[in-house]
């Protein structure tokens, strides 16, 4: 009971302190990771281990599938160099400077205990940075790389920490054999996801219960990683494809009334999960405190504060170094013509924001949390690793807001230019459903009303102006009309819209904001025809 009475505080001054996050302009998970600190100091704050089996599965599985369902194909694909660039190079330099620096720190560490601790802390929580970065409209480009990085990075992490892991515990890894598994796993995972993703969709769409849908979810999401775990697959990569895959049908088969309620339950739940890990953090930090006494406590410190600085400056040398070669392969030929276009070319202001958004997060907290309880040097691991957490979280995540500001990176339009191009094409699509419909009273005061929403929305892009989702539901909350001719009108919208992302001309971005919209007006008029209303 006392347990349970810590956790609930925890999870209200969480409520808080992300409340108060949002309004001085900084990641919540770095206020989140000085109340686990917090913790660890209050005397008489009981002790609790976690089962080091459930921790990965917990925190890291609904974590990536929301983070994968919302990610662009279409972006990635334009980005990848980047992406892949940061998720294999800037993670393997992490993790041999982590291991390096271990090494030099702690001679008496074997090198695949100095391994696991690099994978650890190697992979960086893109939420952070993006809490910050959507608030001040950066590129959206920057933000399309940092997201794609954070889906990708943390399975090739979390590979090379389980293959270390292995070869503690075991005391034997063959070297011949870590090429072929890694392939087999990858190929193994993708094919498991792809699967999974078809059973839930083929289950979702004979689901009309919003209770019944989201524990489904949330059932299937947990499932889909037990299953790859049993199967000595990765469970990041599983899930990554699972999510990604889901998301291109899922609009088509889940209905409105469904997916508003459901995506708020995700939001509250992912939220609930990353305060949580910190909690359970401060609830390890507290028991490795009572262990380690007199000098022991400064080497940790030590050990934790040089690891921090090790990851800063391995990822910040890594994306400036490629992002200036790149900038260099660009530049102008001697005859004036323009050089050939490189995908990794980020600014140089772009460059210094990403290579700045390095802040560590849940992901490095649960595979801390994951290591077996008899594991060499595991609480030096995992002070290690929490003080790496809330290192970042704190020097990173508070000063990058003012890192922005100065470097003046700007927004380029593009999410906002699709979403007015989509909004238009949607409601040409309704008018156009419409018009050979039977005239009557209810029909003519549907058309008028999209003929006017596509009027305005015409003239949002002639004015480069923003609609706001209130003026959708203006325009679809008032007035008696046919509920036969609505949903005519809504397949048509939503049809198109899906058409739209299906050719690559908007992105997901784009796409979700419109589907919200769409969304929204379809609970109005469900609301207006309702019987009795």
């Amino acid at each position: 009971m006392e347990v349970f009475e810590v956790v609930i505080a925890m999870l209200v001054g969480g409520a808080v302190l992300a409340a108060l996050a949002r309004r001085v302009g900084a990641p919540y998970p770095a206020l989140v990771a000085l109340a686990g600190v917090v913790l660890a100091l209050i005397p008489g704050v009981p002790s609790l281990v976690l089962d080091p089996e459930l921790a990965l599965a917990l925190f890291v599985a609904p974590v990536l599938v929301d983070a994968a369902f919302d990610a662009s194909p279409r972006d990635l694909r334009a980005n990848w160099r980047a992406v892949a660039g940061l998720a294999l190079g800037a993670v393997a330099l992490t993790i041999i400077m982590v291991a390096v620096v271990a090494r030099l720190l702690v001679p008496d560490m074997p090198w695949a205990v100095a391994i696991a601790l690099g994978a650890i802390v190697a992979p960086p929580d893109a939420a952070a940075a993006t809490t910050v970065l959507k608030q001040l409209r950066p590129p959206h480009r920057l933000l399309t790389i940092l997201e794609g990085e954070s889906l990708f990075n943390d399975a090739s992490a979390l590979l090379v920490y389980r293959l270390a892991v292995g070869a503690t515990v075991t005391g034997f890894l063959s070297g011949w054999s870590i090429l072929p598994t890694m392939l087999v796993v990858t190929a193994g995972s993708v094919v498991l996801g792809l699967v999974l993703s078809r059973l839930t969709l083929a289950i979702v769409g004979r689901i009309h219960d919003v209770a019944t849908t989201v524990v489904f979810q949330f059932g299937w999401a947990f499932g889909a990683w037990i299953l790859a775990e049993r199967l000595h697959l990765s469970g990041i990569i599983t899930m990554v494809v699972f999510a990604m895959a889901a998301s291109r049908r899922a609009p088509e088969i889940m209905p409105a009334r469904l997916r508003v309620p459901s995506w708020a339950v995700w939001e509250v739940a992912v939220f609930v999960l990353n305060v949580l890990a910190f909690i359970l953090v401060g609830f390890q930090l507290k028991s490795i405190a009572s262990r380690v006494v007199g000098s022991t406590r400064v080497d940790y410190a030590i050990m934790a504060a040089v690891v921090c600085l090790t990851v800063i400056v391995a990822r910040f040398t890594w994306i400036t170094g490629a992002a200036a070669f790149s900038r260099w392969r660009c530049r102008p030929r001697s005859d004036g013509t323009p050089g050939p276009r490189d995908a990794v070319a980020l600014s140089g202001p772009a460059a210094v924001v990403a290579g700045w958004c390095g802040m560590r997060g849940t992901v490095t907290l649960a595979a801390a949390l994951a290591l077996p309880v008899d594991f060499p040097f595991r609480d030096l691991v995992l002070s290690t690793a929490f003080g790496v957490t809330v290192g970042t979280l704190v020097l990173q995540g508070l000063t990058l807001r003012p890192l922005i500001v100065h470097l003046k990176l700007e927004d380029d339009g593009l999410v906002e230019r699709e979403v007015r191009f989509a909004r238009v094409e949607a409601s040409r699509a309704a008018v156009k459903a419409l018009a050979g419909y039977p005239v009557s009273e209810a029909s003519s005061l549907v058309r008028s009303r999209y003929e006017m929403e596509l009027r305005r929305a015409e003239a949002e892009i002639a004015s480069d102006g923003v609609a706001s989702v209130a003026h959708v539901r203006e325009v679809s909350s008032g007035g008696n009309g046919d509920a036969a001719v609505v949903r005519a009108a809504a397949e048509a919208q939503r049809a198109r819209l899906l058409a739209l992302r299906a050719e690559g001309r908007i992105g997901d971005a784009a796409f979700q904001r419109i589907e919200e919209e769409l969304d929204w007006a379809e609970l109005g008029w469900a609301q207006l025809f309702r019987p009795g209303g």
